[in-house]
Parts: C-alpha cells; sequence; structure tokens
C-alpha cells in the first residue's frame, strides 16, 4: 500500500511538471492532478495492454513508435474523464506522455537504487 501511494504522488508530480513545461497543459489543481494520476494509472493498467496486442502489427512494423500514439489516446481519454485536467490535441498529448514517461524512468531508477 505505502509504495503504492508513493508511485501516485510521483504521477502526480510527473503531471504537475509536465503541465508546466508544456504550454498547451492545463492542470487546474492539486486534486486535478491527484485524481488525473489516478485515472491515468487505472486506465494504463486496464485499457493500454489491450490496445497494444490490437495493434501490435502496426507497433512492429513501426519499430514500437506507435505506442507513442497510444499512449497519446491514453491521454486524451484521461483529459476528457477529469475535470481540471485539459490536453488540448493530439501533439500535445505525445509530448505530454513523452514527458511523463522520462520523469516516471527517473523515479523509477532512483527507486530500484534505493532498494
Amino acid at each position: 500500500m505505502n509504495k503504492f501511494l508513493i508511485n501516485w504522488l510521483i504521477s502526480t508530480l510527473a503531471i504537475i511538471i509536465a503541465a508546466y513545461l508544456i504550454p498547451s497543459v492545463y492542470v487546474s489543481s492539486l486534486l486535478a492532478a491527484l485524481t488525473a494520476a489516478l485515472v491515468l494509472g487505472v486506465v494504463n493498467a486496464v485499457l493500454k495492454p489491450l490496445l497494444i496486442i490490437l495493434t501490435l502489427p502496426i507497433n512492429v512494423i513501426t519499430l514500437g513508435l506507435f505506442t507513442l500514439v497510444i499512449n497519446a489516446l491514453i491521454v486524451k481519454i484521461v483529459s476528457l474523464i477529469v475535470p481540471g485536467f485539459s490536453v488540448p490535441g493530439f501533439w500535445p498529448a505525445v509530448l505530454f506522455g513523452l514527458v511523463l514517461s522520462i520523469i516516471n524512468i527517473f523515479s523509477h531508477s532512483s527507486e530500484s537504487k534505493r532498494n
């Protein structure tokens, strides 16, 4: 349970940082960022594996780059669900997903060094 809360807070911080770095992404409050991080985690756990499997041929042909499109789609879905979290278009969603992934890579690599 403790690890879940830490990951949730790191994801929330990543969403706030990404919204700060990408001018068109809007997060209205800390509550909106917390909710977006929770919904993003749930959608990533439930929908993303299904989308990866369904688009496997395209993903193989593009050498995995189609995963960026899937990430952007997931970010757009979350922005439609969560009030106070807005990503206006496809390219900001792609950039948001990239920034979020980079921040999560750094946070998880530092977490694995601690253990």
